[in-house]
């Protein structure tokens, strides 16, 4: 089986996230049945969305230094649980040696097959928004979706000042609220469009109408190392 490398610290949480879905994923009866994953959680990461909006330091370089690690200490697929960092995928590909495994793509694909007809609504950083990151996976497979206008501030602050902070006690509210604005714009499904979403799903109790891409990702990882996923 191939080793897994997860390229993480964007946030640390959602890294820990994502192993813990691989190993619950994994169709295992004992510890030498699971995969050989490797975490280079790098918190050093400049954020994705200062860059891309605001001007901010480039988290590029940092992002390949964490890339050539995992690539040395033996990782054979890399995952890259962030999808802000997808607007690096091109580059990130063409500078590895193996292969990473693209959440936004792999998401759509998902999609594509087993929620045909819906409309989905992103939730996600103001970043992965404004650049059309996910939208573009979306629209190669003709998925209608929409995205919250009013309520995108209650988004990021659920991010920003929720999960990243590890303030739980912000509760969903106001990632509650966003929601209602994309039911109102058509959405019958919900993209957790930020891996911070991904883990607040892990931590409240969301409906059976979010769709979370790591849980997705970490699936897909299970299946392309050559593991055994749970049905």
């Amino acid at each position: 089986m191939k080793t897994i490398g997860i390229l993480g610290g964007m946030g640390p949480l959602a890294s820990a996230d994502l192993y813990q879905k691989i190993t619950r994923n994994t169709c295992a009866s004992k510890d030498q049945e699971h995969l050989h994953i490797l975490i280079d959680s790098n918190p050093a990461i400049p954020d994705r969305t200062g860059f891309l909006l605001s001007g901010g330091e480039d988290p590029l370089p940092e992002l390949l230094r964490t890339l050539h690690r995992l690539e040395q200490a033996g990782a054979e697929l890399i995952l890259l649980p962030c999808n802000t960092a997808h607007f690096f995928y091109p580059q990130l590909q063409k500078a590895a040696s193996v292969r990473i495994l693209n959440m936004l793509e792999e998401t759509a694909n998902y999609l594509a097959a087993q929620m045909p007809g819906e409309v989905f609504g992103v939730l996600s950083t103001d970043g992965t928004l404004q650049t059309g990151i996910i939208a573009r996976y979306l629209d190669a497979h003709g998925l209608a979706h929409c995205y919250p206008d009013q309520t995108q501030p209650l988004v990021m602050q659920f991010i920003y000042e929720g999960i990243k902070k590890n303030n739980f006690s912000l509760g969903t509210a106001g990632l509650m609220q966003a929601a209602a604005e994309l039911r109102q714009k058509g959405a019958t499904k919900f993209i957790l469009g930020c891996t911070e979403l991904s883990v607040a799903a892990s931590i409240y109790p969301f409906s059976n109408d979010f769709v979370d891409p790591l849980l997705i990702l970490a699936r897909r990882a299970i299946q392309e190392a050559g593991g055994k996923v749970i049905p």
